[in-house]
């Protein structure tokens, strides 16, 4: 048996649900013309491109739209995923050996004592005799 699309030539073929041919438009636009008449056509065809150019315009601003908050959402999940920067304390400071005493103690192991830094430094041979001088 032979397919029933192959019957037809293929300039009839229909590749679509409402795919028209040059034919079926010949004849819709003679039909408009009949029920219309001449002088209704032209105004008929005008309406029907505004209301074409209105459902473009809202059909592609909803588009837009739609794009936008997927946009959003992806930036979203991206700021999401990446991790936060840690703000370490700079390389010797008293909150460096906190954190590293607070961790031993979290670890149940005995933090290294840290150096003890004195406040004041100790007094130098000059200092000592301007003090005995005072």
């Amino acid at each position: 048996m032979i397919d029933p699309p192959l019957l037809m030539p293929p300039c009839a073929q229909y590749h679509g649900a409402m795919n028209l041919g040059f034919p079926e438009m010949i004849f819709i636009f003679l039909l408009a013309l009949i029920i219309f008449g001449p002088r209704k056509l032209p105004e008929i065809g005008r309406q029907i491109g505004k209301a074409m150019g209105e459902f473009r315009r809202a059909s592609n601003e909803f588009k837009s739209q739609i794009e936008g908050e997927i946009r959003n959402l992806e930036l979203e999940e991206a700021v999401k995923r990446q991790p936060t920067p840690q703000n370490l304390p700079p390389e010797g400071s008293v909150a460096n050996h906190s954190d590293a005493a607070a961790a031993a103690l979290a670890a149940d192991t005995p933090a290294a004592p840290a150096p003890e830094t004195s406040a004041a430094p100790e007094p130098g041979p000059s200092e000592q005799a301007r003090a005995a001088d005072v």
